[in-house]
């Protein structure tokens, strides 16, 4: 990971940036309000941060949700990208808002601090890639980009070939009883990506058990299409 930088050493704007997921962390302290029109978010803040990958999503979102929790700031956009530098998924930009910029670059940092993190239950092989994320509170940048009930435990389950996301998503609701949020499929709510996601709330110990059900199977199945499936971090649902 490149080390944070203070305002003193480089421009302000850059705030980090990180291998996984490609991602960088980026702080505007004085945003054109024109600007903003533009990039239709829903309210205008003097100051924002955005944070954009190329691979990824889930772990970026939850990090940030991390720094929502911890600063004065609110996500006012997120937009999913088709990219994944050439693979089947998503990445995403992430815009938060806020009126001091030392808030928004704390947001950001706390960020990075998490993204390792996140990326714990991201698995992958040269076929494709399962990734599980939960939280036992999900805040403003779950509740924006994903419909998550603030406040609620959340998960995502999702997977690249998309028909293992659905048989992902069978196994955990059939595992435990949680609420569908969403389901996304390539041609429905999917950007359109290879991927099949299922996004759930409901009592914590069943999205955290509905996951865990659902990761089991979805590596086992990934398993089946090559080499025994990865992860470049210590997973964290446990």
């Amino acid at each position: 990971m490149i080390d944070f930088l203070n305002s003193t050493s480089v421009a302000p704007e850059f705030v980090g940036a990180d291998a996984a997921g490609d991602t960088i962390g980026l702080c505007i302290p004085n945003v054109d309000p024109e600007l903003l029109e533009k990039m239709h978010v829903k309210k205008h803040y003097s100051v924002i941060g955005i944070v954009s990958d190329r691979t990824g999503g889930g772990p970026q979102l939850f990090s940030m949700d991390e720094g929502v929790k911890s600063t004065n700031t609110e996500v006012i956009d997120v937009e999913w990208t088709n990219d994944t530098k050439g693979g089947g998924g998503q990445g995403c930009m992430i815009v938060i808002g806020g009126y001091d910029p030392s808030d928004v670059r704390e947001a950001i940092k706390v960020t990075f601090e998490n993204l390792h993190h996140y990326f714990g239950d991201v698995y992958g092989n040269a076929a494709g890639y399962v990734e599980l994320q939960y939280t036992a509170r999900a805040a403003g940048c779950l509740t924006e980009a994903l419909g998550a009930a603030e406040g609620k435990a959340f998960g995502i389950i999702n997977a690249c070939p998309a028909a293992i996301g659905i048989v992902m998503a069978d196994t955990a609701l059939k595992t435990a009883g949680v609420n569908i949020i969403s389901v996304a499929t390539p041609s429905h709510n999917g950007s359109p990506s290879n991927e099949g996601t299922l996004t759930i709330s409901g009592e914590s110990g069943a999205v955290r058990q509905a996951v865990i059900a659902a990761r089991e199977r979805g590596l086992e199945l990934l398993g089946q299409m090559g080499d025994k499936p990865s992860n470049d971090y210590p997973s964290y649902i446990q």
